[in-house]
């Protein structure tokens, strides 16, 4: 039997590093941000890396079995939609073990293409702010280049080597992974 906890290792100090820097960012722009629970507008129904499904799964296990059958339950309902189907009553059920993209969604990332870089965010937040200091935006490339790599060191232990059946997972395949 595998050591879950210990192939998440990776996953779970990126993880401390975004909330560490998403806390940063919430603290010195808490004026300038309007996202609050209950603010679902941009939760959706998305696919996620394998690392990132075990650990939605790992979370979910560990629930009262009765919101965790729930959960499952509303997954089933939603499978073909575009809604969260973490989302209970507007508010993200497995927030603690929500994926990245939801944490750092709304906040300033920083976009780069071949020629050009620009810095997005939630149209509702930095409504009357001109700049955003340079140390409070999340770069894209770097965190999706290090979350990318993590999963790849995860899938190789995970599956002893072997090709995973898919790269990715939809949220609703991950609340039925058996760990």
């Amino acid at each position: 039997m595998k050591n879950i906890n210990n192939l998440l290792q990776n996953y779970h100090n990126l993880v401390g590093k975004i909330d560490s820097l998403c806390s940063e960012v919430l603290t010195q722009c808490a004026d300038s941000i309007s996202c609050h629970k209950g603010c679902d507008s941009c939760c959706r129904h998305f696919s996620v890396f394998w690392v990132e499904a075990v650990n939605l799964a790992c979370y979910v296990a560990n629930l009262p079995e009765k919101q965790a059958a729930l959960l499952r339950s509303k997954a089933e309902t939603l499978a073909d939609q575009d809604v969260c189907p973490l989302l209970l009553d507007g508010a993200c059920a497995v927030y603690a073990a929500r994926p990245i993209i939801c944490r750092t969604h709304g906040l300033p990332i920083l976009t780069r293409s071949d020629t050009t870089q620009s810095v997005d965010f939630c149209p509702r937040n930095f409504t009357r702010v001109d700049t955003i200091q340079g140390n409070l935006i999340i770069d894209l490339d770097t965190l999706n280049n290090t979350l990318v790599a993590i999963n790849a060191l995860f899938v190789s232990r995970y599956f002893d080597g072997s090709p995973p059946p898919t790269e990715r997972l939809a949220i609703v395949d991950a609340l039925f992974l058996k760990i």
